[in-house]
């Protein structure tokens, strides 16, 4: 998009939005599918949870029961294998619709469901083809939104959500500079709620058992090399027996690296190494000049690729890469000492690992270029958008947006013991620093310079964080001031809050307290005209040609053979249109 968008909005959002950003609060989730989204149940549930007494003047209407009932018509996706809504309870009928019901006076209607992934999208797809999208409808990838809006289907929400919006939300907003607003928008006009997700989602670590550094006397990695290094001696060691496994990879259903239309939460793959040679595929990288290039095809992706094609050959890297069902299986089995990820995925996605092995020493470190550069591609700022038809009434499309702030400001007090995914129109927003700023704020209760109380406010963009700082005492009792925290510090007697505090204190440790040198933006995260009809196919090319150069069934020639036949067949083409974009 082009970069007009919806400044006016912004700057008039400023004042509003600062409101609820101070001192702390409750912090957010990174998305609907990652564990981050999740929490411990809270005592209070759904129903009994009401707008917090106090609000600011400024959040009457964000928080405004209706007069009379309004009806929000919505498209829904379920998940086929969730069996938490209880007997009896409904898509329309459960404790997140009676919430609105009760406190606002918003009555929900479920026209339609359908299962998640390619059933759904289908849905939302023919919605929009026949001009029948209900009131609100939530889309999977923006180029759905994009599409509607193109046809000029959607409701132009710019000055409603002004009116509307909580200080919360619009903090949350402002706190992506603006980008959000961007990515909402079509055309300079806001037109979606969108998913707002936090930075650190898409920064990918090197996750490494630190006890078996410390036992063949290793030092953390800090470069390519030294991840050579101590992946050989753990594979010459064998610290887990004949399964040992240097380094994992990508799944067969996995990516070898991230990529513009999948730039976070992506586990097992090798993005820290591709980084650490400075490229960047999978992303459309503005080059300063007016330009445009493909990260895949960058001639600085051959030694990155005849780096992890020697690993490979050598044994360093699991030979069943790239078939293995779950990539996470030797990792919580102990076999693997050495695997890529984002935050979460270190306490979060390897939680059996520390329930199999209580002294399995995981860490998170950033890896460097060779002249001690961090550099890090940077995720969309969120997949997810809540469409609002432009057929719908003021009354409905204020009610949606209410609907928007209520679930940013009570999902803490939801019992999530029935998925949070019954919460209609679900989209998730989260301050983009929530990740970096919850470590650093629980590091300062464990010292003891702040107080858990210091943070109870409702409206804070960090809308978990009082629930967080409430209990990191109780579950690191080891915790010593200026000492790396281990696995020996935690109580795992509540795992689901283990699993939070070790993704929160080590997994986010790097984004956390260390500068990134170079952040890299894909120029786009959503699909051009050409890449409609042609990305399924240069997709596939792309990922085939990658695999055998890195498991020895093609040489690096097979990279420059693939770099022209991209180009030919359409690769072009669209590096034309993504130039425009600029």
């Amino acid at each position: 998009m082009k970069k007009n968008l919806i400044l006016p909005l912004i700057a008039a959002l400023l004042v509003s939005s600062f409101a609820g950003c101070g001192g702390g609060g409750a912090s957010s989730t990174a998305s609907s599918s990652t564990p981050a989204a999740t929490s411990t149940p809270a005592s209070s549930t759904a129903e009994a949870s009401s707008p917090a007494e106090g609000e600011a003047s400024g959040d009457d209407l964000a928080f405004r029961k209706f007069d009379e009932p309004v009806d929000v018509h919505i498209g829904m996706k379920v998940s086929p294998i969730d069996t938490t809504l209880p007997a009896g309870d409904s898509a329309e009928d459960n404790q997140y619709t009676r919430y609105l019901r009760d406190n606002y006076n918003i009555n929900v209607i479920v026209d339609w469901t359908a299962a998640e992934g390619n059933d759904y999208n289908q849905k939302v797809s023919l919605a929009i083809a026949s001009d029948s999208l209900p009131d609100g409808l939530v889309a999977d990838d923006r180029t759905y939104m994009v599409s509607a809006a193109k046809s000029d289907m959607l409701y132009d929400i710019t000055d409603l959500f002004q009116k509307y919006a909580s200080s919360q939300v619009k903090g949350i907003m402002d706190s992506t500079g603006g980008r959000a607003y961007d990515h909402a928008g079509y055309n300079g006009r806001m037109v979606s709620l969108p998913h707002v997700s936090v930075t650190s989602d898409g920064v990918h670590n090197l996750n490494v058992r630190k006890d078996w550094l410390e036992q063949y006397g290793l030092e953390v990695p800090k470069t390519v090399d030294d991840v050579e290094t101590i992946a050989r001696t753990f594979m010459k060691e064998k610290p887990a027996g004949e399964n040992t496994i240097g380094i994992t990879g990508p799944s067969k259903s996995g990516l070898l690296y991230s990529n513009f239309l999948n730039s976070s939460d992506i586990t097992h793959s090798y993005d820290p190494i591709f980084q650490a040679y400075d490229v960047y595929p999978g992303y459309w990288l503005d080059n300063g000049d007016g330009t445009v290039s493909y990260g895949s095809i960058d001639d600085n992706m051959k030694p990155a690729l005849e780096r992890l094609a020697s690993w490979y050959a050598e044994g360093l890297i699991d030979p069943e890469m790239g078939t293995r069902d779950n990539s996470t299986e030797p990792v919580n089995a102990g076999y693997a000492g050495m695997w890529c990820g984002p935050w979460w995925s270190l306490g979060y996605g390897n939680g059996d690992a520390f329930v199999n092995d209580p002294t399995a020493n995981w860490q998170a470190y950033p890896i460097f270029t060779d002249d001690g550069k961090w550099n890090v591609h940077m995720k969309t700022i969120g997949k997810t958008f809540c469409m609002i038809s432009k057929k719908t009434s003021e009354d409905t499309a204020a009610a949606i947006i209410i609907m928007y702030n209520a679930l940013v400001r009570d999902e803490a007090t939801f019992d999530t013991s029935v998925a949070i995914g019954w919460y209609p129109l679900r989209v998730v927003a989260a301050a983009a620093d929530e990740v970096d700023y919850t470590a650093n704020e629980l590091v300062k209760v464990l010292n003891g310079e702040t107080e858990p109380e210091d943070y109870n406010d409702p409206l804070s963009i960090y809308k978990l964080l009082y629930q967080d700082v409430s209990k990191v005492r109780n579950v690191v009792p080891g915790y010593e001031p200026g000492r790396e925290l281990n696995v020996s510090d935690f109580s795992m007697d509540n795992l689901g809050d283990f699993k939070r505090m070790y993704a929160q204190l080590i997994g986010s440790r790097p984004y956390a307290s260390t500068t990134v040198d170079k952040a890299v933006y894909s120029v786009t995260y959503s699909l051009t005209e050409t890449m409609e009809k042609r990305w399924s196919n240069l997709k596939k090319m792309e990922d085939e040609v990658m695999l055998k150069i890195i498991t020895g069934q093609s040489d690096i020639s097979a990279f420059d053979e693939f770099k022209t036949n991209w180009l030919s067949q359409g690769g072009q083409e669209i590096l034309d249109e993504v130039k425009a974009l600029l």
